[in-house]
């Protein structure tokens, strides 16, 4: 319906000159009119004056028969400069920025390799302050080896001494006794281990002093291999301190221990 009153020829002229005229993007094409009277004659084959935006003064709103307003549009507002935060590079208008895009680009990425740099210095400072603050201290370290003069030990027996809170047994074993552990057949063992995968030195061997089956200690030279012998549930070991009878399921555990010389073991 609107379209067909607006294309008939007789109210297209009245029906544009009470249209609103509003700022657009162009430049004023005169400047705007203030009028004091209350009755505005317009001329509708004439076409209305318009003001522009906020850059070239008020603008102006005019309907058929009506007063015709000013609009001011606020053109003392101050627009903040950025000047400062900008490179010297790119300050120029009428320079094309991408003659320094190469120099830009190397300050971004040595920036950034910087920055990079020292955050991985830092997190690696931190995680290693953080790990060293869990690490055992100095008396815990010196309780955690122990020192052993073999020359107190003679051939054929075990002593037992105390180490991270566990009976640790160091026995001085004979030449038949390495003999005969050097000659049994792993098959028939329920934990299978050659005597010299448990010893450095054939004379020695170093065990800790707890039955693999429920923790109990066992009794040094007793039971049926003349080794270790548990009584709490009847558990056999060797002289190499391997399970041969019994509800243990494994050997003794064997720790780690180096010889400084013939006479001393460091066990830890």
């Amino acid at each position: 319906m609107l379209s067909v009153v607006a294309r008939a020829g007789t109210v297209s002229p009245y029906l544009r000159a009470a249209c609103l005229a509003v700022a657009g993007p162009l430049s004023a094409v005169s400047p705007a009119a203030v009028v004091k009277k209350d009755t505005v004659l317009l001329d509708a084959n004439k076409p209305l004056l318009c003001g522009h935006c906020a850059r070239t003064g008020p603008t102006v709103s005019s309907r058929l028969n009506a007063v015709a307003g000013v609009r001011f549009a606020h053109t003392d507002i101050r627009v903040p400069d950025f000047s400062v935060y900008r490179r010297p590079e790119v300050m120029d208008p009428k320079k094309s920025a991408q003659d320094s895009g190469d120099a830009r680009k190397v300050f971004s990425y040595l920036m950034t390799g910087s920055t990079a740099v020292l955050g991985v210095y830092a997190a690696k400072t931190v995680v290693t302050q953080f790990i060293s603050s869990m690490s055992a201290s100095a008396d815990v370290l010196a309780l955690s080896k122990i020192e052993i003069k073999l020359s107190v030990i003679p051939e054929g027996k075990n002593m037992t001494f105390k180490w991270r809170g566990k009976p640790l047994f160091v026995r001085h074993r004979t030449e038949k006794e390495i003999a005969t552990e050097a000659s049994v057949n792993l098959s028939e063992l329920r934990d299978p281990q050659h005597d010299k995968d448990r010893v450095t030195n054939p004379k020695w061997v170093i065990v800790i002093g707890v039955c693999t089956h429920l923790g109990c200690v066992p009794i040094a030279n007793a039971g049926e291999y003349g080794g270790y012998y548990c009584p709490c549930h009847g558990s056999h070991y060797d002289a190499s301190g391997r399970i041969r009878k019994g509800p243990a399921p494994l050997n003794l555990e064997v720790p780690y221990y180096e010889f400084p010389d013939d006479e001393t073991v460091i066990v830890g």
